[in-house]
């Protein structure tokens, strides 16, 4: 069964010490993802354009996808147990001819940080933005 894509936008990332809140928002409703705060930091030196010495895992995956001529389609956050989110990538290859599609799971964070580093849209379906809990914002 196929499910409705809702797209989503950043809306902001917030940092401690202990864990990263990135805020994405569809639909008029903002939701929470909680992720490691490295992964925050990695965030946001790319939204900074802060200068790196060295390139960052998430730079090596963009490398990699531009050396082998693969675009990130776009990322889809299909299911959310408790408060764990999950998420796919869906990679497109022009090889031989052919098109090629694959879809690989990944966490949400990851997924996020690659599709604002490719600019990609992120997507969730309807059901998971129904199950989030909304963030309201004074």
């Amino acid at each position: 069964m196929l499910s409705e894509l809702i797209q989503l936008s950043f809306d902001k990332i917030m940092q401690t010490r202990s864990y990263t809140v990135v805020i994405l928002k569809g639909q008029g409703k903002k939701f929470a993802i909680y992720t490691d705060p490295a992964i925050g930091r990695n965030l946001q030196i790319f939204l900074t354009g802060a200068e790196k010495a060295r390139p960052l895992t998430h730079d090596l995956i963009s490398y990699i996808f531009r050396g082998y001529e693969i675009r990130l389609k776009q990322v889809v956050i299909n299911d959310i147990q408790d408060t764990t989110y999950f998420a796919r990538l869906f990679l497109e290859q022009d090889a031989g001819g052919r098109r090629h599609i694959v879809e690989i799971d990944a966490r949400p964070s990851d997924c996020i940080t690659l599709a604002l580093m490719n600019n990609a849209p992120v997507f969730c379906t309807r059901d998971v933005l129904e199950k989030t809990l909304a963030i309201e914002e004074e």
